[in-house]
């Protein structure tokens, strides 16, 4: 199976992606585990978890609920959180508002500096012990080198590794996952084990192609909802 942690939905500000049409998607491309990582919010995992358990699809899919966050220092993903944490906490309060939750801290964005929202350097350096899980494959960075350089931080320090589409519409997610024996994932640890029995891989795309194929992939969509009943 694979399993991308990193995407975003209609909760997000910026995305469209209807949580209902998720769960096809993902049995479509075997992307049987999902993290939902809306910015700055966490229902978006909840609510996609609810409609998994009403379709009967619980036993085949799994979904996380997480939040990128935005810390007053940068981006960082909570995973397996059960509320929401608010923006412009400083990035060790952030860390802290996950553990209190028993979630799982994800360093995302690799180290592109392009990366307008990635989490600063000086505080990735404060936070490195904190850290349980390295994003090492990013579908939208301005360079595949970035996503090199996370994985070569991430084996230094014996992390486990990810891959996350940072998907914005739906045929972006499970553009980067990791590959890993199938199971179901209920709990951080069980999350742990799979990724380290996993490949990470993945397919990049050019950020300025990524952003004309989603502005497409939004008016066509509009479009189509626009079209007169036949």
């Amino acid at each position: 199976m694979r399993v991308d942690l990193h995407l975003h939905t209609e909760v997000s500000h910026d995305c469209r992606t209807p949580l209902r049409d998720i769960p096809g998607w993902m049995l479509r491309t075997n992307t049987r585990v999902i993290a939902v990582t809306d910015h700055d919010q966490q229902r978006g995992g909840p609510e996609l978890q609810g409609m998994v358990r009403d379709l009967g699809l619980d036993d085949r899919l799994s979904v996380i609920a997480g939040e990128e966050v935005t810390t007053s220092e940068g981006e960082l993903i909570g995973l397996f959180l059960s509320e929401r944490i608010p923006p412009q906490l400083s990035p060790e309060d952030t860390v802290r508002a996950i553990r209190e939750q028993g979630g799982l801290v994800l360093l995302q964005h690799g180290f592109d500096p392009l990366k307008r929202y990635r989490l600063r350097p000086e505080a990735t350096e404060r936070i490195a012990h904190e850290v349980d899980i390295v994003e090492t494959f990013n579908s939208r960075l301005s360079r595949p080198h970035w996503n090199r350089v996370a994985a070569t931080w991430a084996q230094e320090r014996g992390l486990p590794m990810s891959g996350g589409s940072d998907a914005h519409t739906l045929r972006d997610i499970g553009e980067a996952w990791v590959e890993t024996p199938f199971r179901h994932i209920e709990t951080p640890q069980q999350l742990l084990d799979a990724l380290r029995e996993g490949t990470v891989g993945g397919q990049w795309t050019h950020p300025v192609y990524a952003y004309g194929r989603k502005q497409w992939r939004v008016l066509n969509g509009r479009l189509r909802r626009d079209e007169p009943p036949r």
